[in-house]
């Protein structure tokens, strides 16, 4: 499945350069650490994985529902993405608001 609205997807570029790609934040440094050695991406590259992750929400059919809840609907799609280093694949999560209707980037990391 698509995400909804996959077209208007939002994605934080300070979520990703002060937390996925931040080797020294509390819970993102391991990811940090892991986007860094595996796919060359550090938060220099943060544009790279935005607009990457942008693609993957317009285009990508493989999107999974999850939890349902007042804050609103998840889903999880999981794409590959070429990085300076290597290619890999990218686990992302995702939420419909309640009130909106075009996901939101709640995080993301290395397979």
């Amino acid at each position: 499945m698509k995400l909804p609205n996959g077209n208007r997807a939002f994605v934080e570029i300070a979520k990703l350069r002060n937390y996925c790609l931040d080797p020294t934040h509390l819970r993102g440094r391991h990811k940090a650490r892991v986007f860094a050695s595996k796919l060359g991406i550090t938060a220099r590259e943060a544009p790279l994985l935005r607009d990457a992750l942008l693609g993957a929400a317009r285009e990508s059919d493989n999107a999974v529902p999850g939890d349902r809840d007042s804050f609103g609907r998840r889903f999880v799609l999981d794409f590959d993405i070429q990085g300076p280093k290597a290619r890999g694949t990218l686990r992302s999560a995702w939420i419909v608001r309640a009130k909106e209707d075009f996901p939101r980037l709640i995080s993301c990391f290395v397979l």
